[in-house]
């Protein structure tokens, strides 16, 4: 007789179902995908801050910074100590530049520029921003500083219709503040090829006037305290060695010395902290 063999009994299989394997092993691949993506990715730091900069200014804050495609941030900080003032080169005052390795110096700001500067800034955060413009200011001086690309056309010494807006905006502020006007206009060092412009003297000139035309335009700020000046390649901001290069060294820029605005006289003499 044949024997009969027990019947095994089945067991149903325990834990996660089968499916689930193939969905962690699919989590995992794309986590290390998206890892990978994010460790060649570059952040743009100085747009960052040029924005933080610009929201630090319209909420009032005591932090001002500055930067930008172009540009370099600037924060400040209100002491409530006298802080010994730092070294100048007298014949050409340094505008403050973050890029220099950090190590804080200390200087007082006179409260005229400072509060020139928060205007500016509030006034222009998105232009700041977007890297059209930056503001930088140094113990003598405010300066504004117009890239090419978004001011003028190449070759071309008249403005674009975009920036006829933003230079209004600018002479309000200017027209709460006193202070002398210096408009320059800066090229690259490669030689003009125009049948209009004789060489670059003419056309960093020639951009110069038309943005002081906008300036006293209106009479908003008196045409006494404005100076045109053609800069052409000197005075560069960097060698002129690079197609970025020369695209920064490619600018208009509006410095006022000495500022006194409406408002000034509580903060001055209030010591202020540089961190460059």
């Amino acid at each position: 007789m044949p024997v009969a063999r027990p019947q095994r009994s089945r067991r149903k299989a325990g834990g996660a179902p089968n499916w689930i394997v193939t969905f962690a092993d699919l989590a995992t691949l794309l986590l290390t995908f998206f890892i990978l993506l994010l460790s060649y990715s570059e952040m743009d730091v100085a747009k960052y801050k040029s924005m933080a900069a610009s929201l630090a200014g319209a909420f009032g804050s005591s932090v001002i910074q500055d930067n930008a495609a172009g540009g370099s941030p600037l924060t400040l900080i209100e002491s409530n100590t006298a802080p010994p003032a730092a070294t100048v080169p007298p014949d050409e005052p340094e505008l403050i530049d973050d890029r220099r390795q950090p190590g804080p110096s200390v200087t007082g700001i006179p409260a005229g520029i400072t509060e020139l500067a928060r205007q500016l800034m509030r006034e222009l955060e998105s232009e700041v921003a977007s890297g059209a413009l930056n503001v930088r200011y140094d113990t003598e001086r405010v300066v504004i500083r117009f890239a090419e690309d978004a001011t003028f056309q190449s070759g071309s010494a008249e403005l674009k219709p975009d920036m006829r807006p933003i230079i209004e905006r600018v002479v309000d502020v200017l027209a709460e503040c006193s202070g002398d006007v210096v408009v320059a206009g800066y090229t690259d060092d490669r030689p003009i090829v125009s049948t209009r412009y004789r060489s670059n003297w003419d056309l960093s000139a020639a951009r110069a006037v038309s943005v002081v035309h906008e300036l006293v335009m209106n009479q908003k700020v008196s045409a006494e305290r404005v100076v045109a000046a053609g800069r052409a390649e000197t005075n560069p901001m960097l060698p002129n060695t690079t197609a970025e290069n020369r695209a920064r060294n490619r600018r208009v820029e509006i410095t006022v010395r000495d500022p006194q605005c409406t408002g000034t006289a509580a903060s001055a003499g209030r010591p202020v902290e540089i961190f460059p």
